[in-house]
């Protein structure tokens, strides 16, 4: 007779089942982790004890079975925008289908103190990874500097080579943008760009220039703006007033948003008088009057693709290959953008 017996009133324990198939709890581990090189007696006993227990590990139960804890820790950067929030709600969707509990936390400060504390808080709970959207510059830098102790993947990064980014090519898609504008016959655009500090913005005003310089075209120092409607319809009632341009790509939709009303708000026709392209396709983007052209970012298969990226490192995988993928986000041509008018 089992000495000690479990308690009736509390959930049985991994140690528990172990006790009473009569092995350890390494082998009641191995069991659950489908691991080979176990007695079929001994794996057929296991299992007779959890099924007449009606048993289900818990999450304690798993780490000590797995050594992990299937969580895993989403760091935001609070000055976020739309497409990493879509991102982090694809990343969370994406991590409960792989069996990972999601542990959130958002960063006011992109330093290394902010930083360092908030992958400390994520230590003391056990979490077997992190990802990190936080797309400024800062955020990245100070990420490089602080030890972190966990497999993690940096979102909208290129330059870690190390199998740790999810990212879609923002230069070529900021390329996508300004081509489809110069083959309608544009050869006076302008750039309203996203802040100075976010990586994403710098590369879609690389990849605007770039485009330009390759087509033998002018260009005029774009526009800092910061990502909201409001700075997009500032800068439209300012550049608009008297324009010596014709198309315009801003680097997300909502400053495009922006343009378009200070546009009407001028009596500047779209497209007539003036094309304008966005990035990121927002659900409104359609909406818009008149419905925007725009990159296309797949927000949900970036979200799923960090899980992938993530989950391999934590099982041990080699993730560099898969963590090379950087789709070209698509164009999504719609009514904002036409051929320039001719005049006379």
């Amino acid at each position: 007779m089992d000495k000690h017996p479990p308690d009736e009133e509390r959930a049985l324990s991994i140690r528990d089942i172990a006790r009473l198939a009569g092995v350890s709890r390494q082998t009641v581990s191995r069991v659950l982790n489908g691991e080979r090189y176990i007695k079929a007696s001994t794996e057929a006993q296991v299992r007779k004890v959890i099924e007449e227990h009606s048993w289900r590990p818990n999450s304690a139960a798993r780490a000590l079975a797995t050594s992990r804890s299937k969580t895993i820790g989403l760091l935001v950067s609070a000055r976020s925008h739309y497409g990493p929030f879509s991102a982090a709600a694809a990343i969370d969707e994406a991590a409960r289908a792989r069996g990972y509990a999601i542990l959130s936390a958002t960063l006011a400060r992109e330093d290394d103190a902010a930083i360092s504390e908030a992958l400390d808080a994520f230590s003391a709970q056990g979490v077997d990874g992190v990802v990190v959207i936080a797309p400024q510059q800062r955020a990245h830098e100070a990420l490089q500097r602080v030890a972190v102790r966990v497999p993690f993947v940096s979102m909208h990064w290129k330059d870690d080579g190390d199998g740790r980014v999810a990212a879609f090519d923002q230069e070529a898609g900021a390329r996508l943008a300004t081509r489809h504008l110069i083959e309608l016959g544009h050869t006076r655009i302008r750039h309203l760009a996203g802040p100075q500090d976010w990586n994403e913005a710098e590369d879609r005003m690389n990849g605007f220039l770039a485009e330009l310089s390759d087509h033998d075209l002018p260009a005029t120092a774009p526009v800092l703006g910061d990502w909201t409607s409001d700075l997009g319809y500032e800068v439209g009632l300012k550049l608009l007033d008297h324009p010596d341009f014709t198309a315009v790509f801003a680097s997300n939709d909502q400053m495009a948003l922006g343009l378009m009303h200070a546009a009407a708000e001028l009596g500047i026709s779209i497209p007539g008088d003036l094309s304008i392209v966005g990035f990121d396709d927002i659900p409104e983007a359609k909406h818009f009057a008149p419905p925007l052209t725009t990159i296309r970012q797949d927000f949900a298969w970036l979200g799923a693709h960090a899980i992938d990226v993530l989950v391999t490192q934590i099982e041990g995988g080699d993730a560099t290959a898969i963590a090379a993928e950087y789709p070209i986000p698509q164009l999504v041509v719609r009514q904002s953008t036409a051929p320039p008018r001719v005049p006379g």
